[in-house]
């Protein structure tokens, strides 16, 4: 555990960069401790220099490396490659891998942060894809869900990649030692399912990797939190993800044409002003801001791209708490002991 973290920072992605990116410097360096972080950020100079002259907080810890070229939220990722080495993104994940930083920050391009960070990161040992892990709000606290868009198609052994993986960022983020962990699918019962997710859980629980593995849960499952950690295919938690955020607003709309129904409700709804605050608090996507791409090389957390300066200053201490933790050491062993078991099951089926 690194005494003083080093954040990397592309402070010319998003939306509402690079002013959001520094509110967010800000809000964090405020909580910081003298001497245990520091922030570089990869951009424009002339833009960013002029708001952590507002900021002091920032401006204490941070150090500006200039670039005046940056990836737009519209490139392509083959575009992106092309005209990217020299980029805020680019110089932002090399400092990671040159070991000048301990995790890159970007709410930039998400397909294009994704291809740079594989070139650049490579894959961690025994991974074999990079994998989206998102936070999601529940009853019972927060969950995590993966895969949330990286990879549309997988095997059975990437979904085990996935739980390997996912144990680790949910530890990281909560401090909890075993999280439990749960197979996404349509039943709880052993014949529900695809082949692919019938056959992660037979590997999973083959592998006896030490997994605090609950099976099989259902979509209603990951809201109500029945599991910390749920796996599942890029496609479908990317629908799930999706789908859950619209239900929010339609919840959200839902109540605010209840409360100006008549003038009862409307006297109703100030009575419960307090409770509605909280529910908004419990709810707000802000505090769960932060994507991490497991399974490179080095941390990288993407922010979502609309997100204000207290959303940013959330991926920011997700990326810090990755930072402190032990999660590469903790994938590695794990990682490589599922090598070996698939290994020996190939091996078994070609022989049969």
């Amino acid at each position: 555990m690194p005494k003083s973290v080093v954040i990397s920072i592309d402070a010319m992605g998003g939306d509402h960069a690079p002013a959001i990116v520094v509110d967010g410097v800000q809000i964090l360096a405020k909580k910081a401790k003298n001497g245990s972080l520091k922030i570089l950020l990869h951009g424009v100079a002339s833009e960013i220099e002029p708001l952590l002259a507002k900021n002091p907080a920032a401006a204490r810890i941070s150090q500006v490396r200039h670039t005046d070229t940056f990836v737009a939220m519209t490139d392509k990722p083959s575009q992106a490659i092309r005209k990217a080495r020299g980029s805020s993104m680019w110089n932002a994940i090399e400092a990671v891998k040159t070991g000048e930083a301990h995790a890159c920050v970007s709410a930039g391009n998400t397909g294009a942060l994704m291809v740079l960070s594989k070139v650049l990161l490579h894959m961690a040992p025994n991974a074999h894809r990079p994998v989206i892990a998102a936070s999601w709000p529940t009853a019972r606290g927060a969950s995590v869900v993966l895969d949330c868009g990286a990879n549309v198609e997988c095997a059975a052994s990437q979904l085990v990649e996935f739980a390997i993986m996912g144990e680790a960022f949910f530890s990281a983020l909560h401090g909890t030692k075993k999280p439990s962990i749960g197979l996404l699918n349509i039943g709880t019962e052993d014949l529900k399912g695809n082949g692919i997710v019938r056959e992660a859980d037979a590997l999973i629980r083959r592998a006896d990797l030490g997994l605090n593995y609950q099976g099989y849960i259902e979509g209603d499952g990951i809201s109500m939190g029945a599991v910390d950690v749920v796996v599942t295919d890029g496609f479908t938690g990317n629908v799930a993800l999706k789908t859950a955020e619209g239900t929010a607003k339609l919840a959200a709309e839902f109540l605010r044409q209840s409360m100006k129904r008549s003038l009862l409700t409307m006297v109703g709804g100030l009575l419960s002003k307090s409770a509605f605050k909280e529910l908004k608090s419990r709810m707000d996507p802000r505090k769960f801001n932060g994507g991490v791409f497991l399974g490179l090389g080095g941390v990288v957390v993407k922010s979502h791209g609309g997100t204000d300066g207290y959303g940013f200053s959330n991926a920011l201490n997700v990326a810090l708490n990755m930072a402190r933790s032990d999660y590469a050491e903790h994938i590695a062993i794990n990682l490589e002991e599922l090598a070996k078991v698939t290994s020996k099951v190939e091996q078994e089926g070609v022989s049969q």
